[in-house]
């Protein structure tokens, strides 16, 4: 019989986790199912929390600790707990699966022969108020995600799927013991930035992983007071732009000063346009001074490349 582990990364969110392990227990699966929570280093009440959560009845909730810190690390060590199992299935402690979930994921894999599988995010903003500014097109910076009511196979980056809710055949993993989460892309406590995902799904896409988008795997995602901030949406592309300079682009035989000047131009010409917004007050002003910081970041990550 097939097992499937429904995994969680979770760093002190310790008043998260009873709401949380319910839901995940009350999942129906056509085949057996554990609960796999990753505590990474947390100082609040987790680990007294989760050792309660694992003597109560529904499908076992089985924590492990992993001392380094990040998601990357936390992830991966994941990855490893559940090699043993057919399926692994990651949403994030921040987080509520949505009935139905459980059941997607397995008949996507087990049925129709997809290796990867994931679904909407469906951000929450039932406890706190969604500011003006922050327009729809934003939302997939707060893990928003939807593809649509119909199920599709994911061909390019244009439609991504993200691991607050995703599942993965696990014979990726055991025929691969180099497939696993890219460090670069650490982030570590509550940090900025990240990008492991995206970094794992574009390898899936070269490998010609076959990679399904099922709707009805749904997870409502909380969103934290302190991201609904715009300062938090610049970091966070300036973060992406230094890792996207240091290890995406290629080298350019042309450089001013440590950074190819089409670059210093592209900044610049971001720069201009968020200046333009701001005067005009037109709709898409952070947006466009993402875009700038994102550009002031790659030329950050360009100059200070590995081996330079």
């Amino acid at each position: 019989m097939p097992l499937l582990s429904f995994a969680f990364c979770t760093y002190n969110r310790a008043d998260r986790l009873e709401k949380l392990v319910a839901a995940m227990r009350a999942q129906t699966c056509p085949i057996p199912f554990e609960i796999l929570a990753i505590n990474n280093n947390s100082t609040d009440a987790t680990v007294d929390i989760l050792t309660r959560l694992e003597q109560m009845p529904g499908p076992t909730l089985r924590w492990v600790t992993e001392p380094v810190q990040g998601i990357v690390t936390a992830r991966n060590r994941g990855i490893a707990e559940a090699l043993h199992s057919d399926i692994l299935v990651f949403i994030d402690d921040d987080e509520i699966p949505l009935p139905g979930l459980l059941q997607a994921a397995a008949d996507a894999i087990l049925n129709e022969g997809a290796e990867c599988a994931g679904g909407r995010v469906d951000t929450d903003f039932t406890t706190i108020s969604r500011p003006t500014w922050l327009e729809d097109d934003l939302l997939g910076f707060l893990a928003a995600l939807d593809h649509g009511p119909q199920r599709l196979w994911i061909q390019d980056m244009n439609t991504p799927l993200w691991t607050g809710n995703i599942a993965y055949d696990m014979r990726l993993f055991r025929h691969d013991s180099a497939l696993r989460f890219d460090m670069r892309y650490n982030r570590e406590g509550t940090g900025v930035g990240g990008g492991e995902d995206t970094k794992m799904l574009r390898t899936l896409l070269e490998r010609k992983a076959r990679i399904r988008y099922r709707p009805e795997m749904v997870v409502r995602h909380a969103v934290e007071p302190w991201k609904l901030r715009r300062s938090y949406f610049l970091k966070l592309h300036y973060r992406a732009g230094v890792r996207h300079g240091r290890f995406s682009l290629p080298r350019y035989p042309q450089a001013l000063f440590g950074v190819p000047p089409f670059m210093v131009a592209q900044f610049l010409a971001h720069c201009g346009r968020t200046l333009k917004l701001a005067i005009t007050g037109k709709p898409g002003l952070v947006r466009q001074a993402m875009n700038a910081a994102h550009a002031l970041g790659s030329l950050q990550g360009y100059r200070n490349r590995p081996g330079e």
